[in-house]
């Protein structure tokens, strides 16, 4: 005991609190601690006053003046016991004037038929820093539109940003990447930044925020977009021959041209809150080469979509989601950077990721790959709950790949199945020459249910934890870490298989079935 209060105060710190602020709210959140211990909680203080309690790593202060400084205080506690206080003095942004789509000289109609691509897309072109493009109440039907620096959407509650299901509204095609490949593909429903992989960013400071949607055309859009682009490149397919088997499915090379709902594209400081964001033609939201992006207490669906991925960081880094939902087609998030040489070659990796306060309603969970031949590094998960998904928490990667996944943090999190393998799909292309290296990961405080959510919501039981690694010498799973495991349910008590396959350094510490 006198060792593990030594340790204890040795150790109790916290990372700087982050913050993020409109006219009207204040939302703070940090990491969490290495040591934070069950039962441990915080305690929320606004100008001295305590606001609440909580046991997670968020806290948002509402309906506050607008142009006022705050002091918010956090307070780690143990008991009664105060481990660590973190002050920051923040300030609540000035109103900003609004530029409502509906009014002049605008007159965008949210009758969810009238086309207002034209009228929304001039309001975008006006808003200045001091000024918000406001969306009201209403369906309000449009193209692809393009975002500037330094500017604000708003979406009020019952307001839907409706992306058309008609292909030549998202002409013209723009550079970007899709599963690894830097390419073409038809314009996003939001656009911003322009892609650059040799330089920094090129767009920032966006706000997207309300309680509105942003919808896509969803399942009829990308079909649209795969029968026009089968017929478009008919003869290169043909020409594959044999190689076509490569691909996950045949229509996996023009399903590759469809567009995301929102890309960001070499931007900086991009904030999305609170907002519904659904039913895009492919990945739903999507940064490449971009830094500093937060998306918080957002819904995503997108059900019935073929790759209906909900939040994919790219060759990006300082990237922040927590306290949202995901009713997915695919991935509920996918950690990318790269697929084969190419990502090698162009080497930018995804960094500092956080991932926290997450649920899955439906889809396959949390990812790492299977594109990651740029490398992905630091990223951490906690407090998710992703059992009703088919994967849980997954890190997968192809024998071409190359690159590397290491240094990967997951806490507090209840998962069907923690998975890390080679997998054999989307493989196509020329090998990067060498296989991947995962090393370096630490799943702790970790509730597996040893049983998955399929089609049709069937309960589907399987493996707790498959960890398969690669057949080239030093390429093996190393150093990974399991401590603190619950296997299954109390409701279903049997038999737990851990299977290890081209591993080496891997330890389990404490593991229990469920009783």
């Amino acid at each position: 005991m006198e060792q593990r209060k030594k340790v204890e105060q040795s150790s109790v710190k916290m990372e700087p609190v982050s913050v993020r602020t409109t006219d009207d709210r204040i939302c703070i959140y940090w990491d969490m601690p290495e040591f934070f211990m069950e039962g441990d909680c915080y305690r929320i203080f606004l100008d001295g006053k305590m606001t609440g309690q909580t046991d997670r790593t968020h806290w948002a202060f509402e309906d506050l003046p607008s142009e006022t400084s705050f002091d918010a205080r956090v307070e780690w506690m143990r008991g009664e016991t105060v481990l660590v206080s973190q002050t920051l003095s923040v300030e609540t942004k000035k109103i900003k004037k609004i530029l409502d789509i509906s009014k002049a000289p605008y007159f965008a109609v949210g009758d969810g038929r009238t086309m207002n691509t034209e009228a929304i897309q001039g309001a975008i072109d006006d808003c200045t820093e001091e000024e918000c493009v406001y969306i009201p109440e209403g369906i309000f039907l449009t193209g692809a539109l393009t975002l500037h620096s330094d500017m604000e959407i708003y979406l009020a509650e019952g307001a839907v940003l409706q992306g058309t299901d008609r292909v030549e509204d998202y002409l013209p095609k723009i550079p970007s990447r899709f599963e690894g490949q830097e390419m073409m593909c038809y314009s996003s429903l939001l656009n911003m930044g322009s892609l650059d992989h040799a330089s920094g960013p090129n767009c920032e400071n966006i706000v997207i925020r309300g309680r509105g949607t942003i919808a896509g055309g969803g399942r009829v859009l990308a079909e649209r977009v795969i029968a026009l682009e089968t017929e478009n490149l008919k003869d290169y397919l043909e020409s594959l021959g044999e190689k076509i088997l490569e691909c996950e499915k045949p229509e996996t090379i023009p399903g590759r041209f469809r567009p995301r709902l929102i890309n960001i594209s070499n931007c900086r400081n991009i904030y999305i809150s609170g907002i519904t964001i659904k039913d895009g033609a492919s990945w739903n939201v999507h940064m490449i080469y971009s830094d500093n992006i937060v998306t918080e207490n957002c819904i995503f669906r997108s059900k019935g979509v073929w790759n209906g991925d909900g939040w994919d960081p790219d060759s990006s880094e300082n990237c922040t989601i927590f306290g949202c939902t995901f009713y997915t087609g695919d991935d509920g998030i996918a950690i990318k950077s790269g697929k084969n040489p190419e990502g090698n070659v162009i080497g930018r990796p995804s960094l500092h990721i956080r991932i926290f306060d997450c649920k899955s309603e439906s889809g396959h969970g949390i990812t790492i790959g299977s594109e990651m031949s740029g490398g992905v590094e630091d990223v951490m998960i906690w407090d998710c709950d992703m059992t009703r998904s088919r994967c849980g928490i997954e890190i997968k990667g192809t024998k071409k790949r190359g690159g590397y996944v290491r240094n990967i943090v997951v806490r507090n999190c209840r998962t069907p199945r923690i998975l890390m393998h080679s997998v054999p799909y989307n493989d196509d292309g020329i090998g990067a020459g060498v296989q991947p290296v995962f090393e370096n990961c630490r799943f702790s405080r970790i509730q597996i249910t040893g049983e998955y959510v399929g089609d049709e919501d069937a309960v589907i039981l399987c493996d707790p934890v498959e960890l398969s690694g690669f057949d080239e010498p030093g390429h093996e799973l190393r150093n990974i870490v399991f401590e603190d495991l619950t296997l299954g349910k109390k409701e279903n008590v049997r038999k737990q298989n851990i299977s290890l396959e081209y591993c080496g350094n891997v330890s389990f510490v404490n593991v229990r079935t469920a009783r």
